[in-house]
């Protein structure tokens, strides 16, 4: 498991704090007064029905959508502010989506290149060694060469994670990253996610899977209807919900 919350609590800032946040498309509410802290080494699962806000908080967070109301506060700026550069910050806030957003022309080596030299305005050489680093570690060395459409879902998430990891962000943010995969495949990007995690890396994740949930993450945020209606260690959330809708939730998962 991952480092437990209260230890850094007391001795770190957090690294994003989202503050009264809020998002409306038109008269539908789709965010209500949301708000948490992240701090470094934090695995965040966010679990709940469809609809209930879980993709719309990640896209607010990595401003693919701009929140109606409230704060994102990035080590002491909000970045709803304006003039604040939203390419920068998504370098520090990586996100890895569910449909796997990979450059279809480019090759799995030159999608994890990219951002790095546009960028964090590396060399080509530094760029592609790193990438090379990264995509060994997600087990896709032998698929450089791939594009995209040649290699597997499964193995095009583990190349989108290697990309986000290129840029050496400080939060990576999973939207439901295994829900387009097959049953065969999501095994294999979840242990990429697990390692993560046993390295440190501070991690949102919107996911299905209850048992990294449970198993892996720190903290568990249970969304209905817009809002953060529970919040607890896994333990507490799994074993012992206190709110009905969280009972209910969980009870289609108890053979996980």
């Amino acid at each position: 498991m991952a480092n437990n919350n209260n230890e850094h609590n007391s001795r770190s800032q957090p690294i994003l704090q989202i503050d009264h946040l809020s998002k409306a498309f038109g008269n539908n509410k789709v965010l209500n007064d949301i708000h948490f802290d992240v701090y470094q080494g934090d695995v965040i699962s966010v679990i709940g029905a469809s609809g209930s806000g879980k993709s719309t908080l990640l896209r607010c967070i990595n401003l693919l959508e701009t929140p109606t109301g409230g704060e994102i506060i990035y080590k002491g700026v909000n970045v709803l502010a304006p003039g604040v550069n939203a390419t920068k910050y998504r370098s520090h806030v990586g996100m890895v989506f569910q449909s796997f957003n990979l450059f279809k022309n480019l090759t799995v080596l030159e999608n994890c290149v990219v951002g790095q030299v546009r960028v964090l305005k590396r060399s080509r050489d530094q760029a592609k060694q790193y990438a090379l680093e990264l995509l060994d570690k997600v087990g896709m060395a032998p698929y450089i060469d791939a594009k995209p459409r040649q290699i597997s879902g499964g193995q095009q998430q583990r190349v989108a994670i290697a990309r986000a990891l290129a840029m050496d962000p400080d939060l990576l943010l999973f939207d439901e990253p295994t829900s387009a995969l097959d049953p065969e495949t999501v095994g294999e990007v979840l242990a990429v996610m697990k390692n993560l995690a046993n390295e440190g890396m501070t991690m949102l994740v919107v996911s299905h899977e209850m048992a990294f949930a449970r198993d892996v993450s720190n903290q568990v945020f249970f969304m209905n209807e817009g809002v953060i209606h529970e919040s607890g260690t896994p333990e507490e959330i799994f074993g012992n919900p206190k709110r009905q809708e969280t009972i209910d939730f969980l009870a289609r998962f108890r053979n996980t």
